[in-house]
């Protein structure tokens, strides 16, 4: 066996453990060399879906390679986030995240990962209010009027939602919570069959995805009566915000890209590079605005911030208002 002096050794297993930054930075400089996954954790044609065609486009022109999309629906996102949380953290599989991530952790007392600890943050798309609306019968124009009509007729109000645990439920979870009103709250499958019995009267009040309920908004088939946004929507700048009447209200759908945990920093950093100037075109702004939202430009870092506010936002809805996963 070859025996090396000490000092010779020495200096050779210094220059070996240097030996994986190299080939690291060259792997981030190349990123990337082969199509992307961006795994998006719910069937085609919803919001969530949407926004990963809109950016997965945008995406692969300004990466140079084709970014695939990966539907894996199924427990409100949770499938295919596992899937994108347990993927090689090279890059190539990213995750469509959204608010339902932020909800999921505290709704669901077992979850094959956890969304703040196993996911580096890479960066916002967009963020879009849902809009509070109500079947013309119910004798309200303003919020403070449907507060009073609530409080006058208490449990007599229905709630719509797509789903318990969904944006929209806890939406309205958080008004019912702030605006001291109770409704009873009325769970479908998804935002379509919710709108249907919400402009048949079965149910009186919804906290919607602006996109669904803006054409019969337009049509006075349903009343707006505010935004959940911080601030008002220019797709409806003439309605509120809730804030305004309900100082520190805040509810919107965000979609954002994650990345398995141990992702590269330097890949993360390219990602979300070109993500931020995608959103700063002034095509892709006029596209999200058409789906009722406007960018999201956030750096890894904030990014990351706001999932850890959402997620502690809504535990706090969720236990506060006792909502159990189906």
């Amino acid at each position: 066996m070859l025996k090396l002096p000490r000092r010779k050794f020495l200096r050779l297993a210094a220059g070996a453990a240097a030996l994986p930054a190299m080939p690291y930075i060259a792997r981030a400089q190349a990123y990337p060399s082969r199509p992307v996954r961006l795994v998006t954790p719910f069937p085609p044609g919803g919001s969530v879906d949407l926004a990963s065609r809109v950016i997965g486009q945008w995406l692969s022109e300004r990466l140079g390679q084709q970014v695939v999309i990966e539907n894996r629906p199924g427990a409100g996102g949770n499938v295919g986030s596992e899937v994108a949380a347990k993927a090689s953290p090279d890059g190539y599989t990213i995750l469509l995240c959204s608010a339902a991530n932020t909800i999921s952790a505290t709704l669901y007392d077992k979850l094959g990962y956890d969304f703040a600890k196993d996911f580096a943050p890479v960066g916002g798309i967009s963020r879009a209010p849902n809009v509070m609306v109500i079947n013309p019968s119910v004798p309200a124009k303003s919020v403070a009027e449907f507060i009073s009509y609530a409080k006058t007729n208490p449990n007599k109000v229905n709630m719509g939602s797509s789903g318990i645990g969904t944006s929209i439920h806890l939406g309205g979870e958080l008004f019912k919570l702030m605006a001291g009103v109770n409704m009873v709250h009325v769970p479908y499958r998804g935002s379509a069959p919710m709108l249907t019995d919400l402009l048949g009267g079965q149910v009186q009040c919804a906290f919607d995805n602006l996109p669904a309920s803006i054409e019969h908004i337009k049509a006075g088939r349903l009343r707006a009566l505010a935004v959940t946004t911080a601030i008002r929507s220019d797709v409806l700048p003439h309605i509120p915000s809730l804030r305004e009447l309900l100082p520190g209200y805040e509810a919107s759908a965000f979609f954002g890209i994650a990345a398995p945990k141990a992702t590269p920093i330097a890949v993360v950093g390219k990602l979300n590079e070109a993500i931020n100037v995608i959103l700063a075109d002034r095509k892709m702004i006029g596209r999200l605005a058409e789906l009722g939202g406007a960018p999201l430009v956030l750096s890894p870092a904030s990014f990351g911030k706001l999932v850890i506010e959402e997620t502690d936002k809504w535990g706090k809805v969720i236990r506060a208002a006792n909502i159990k996963a189906e």
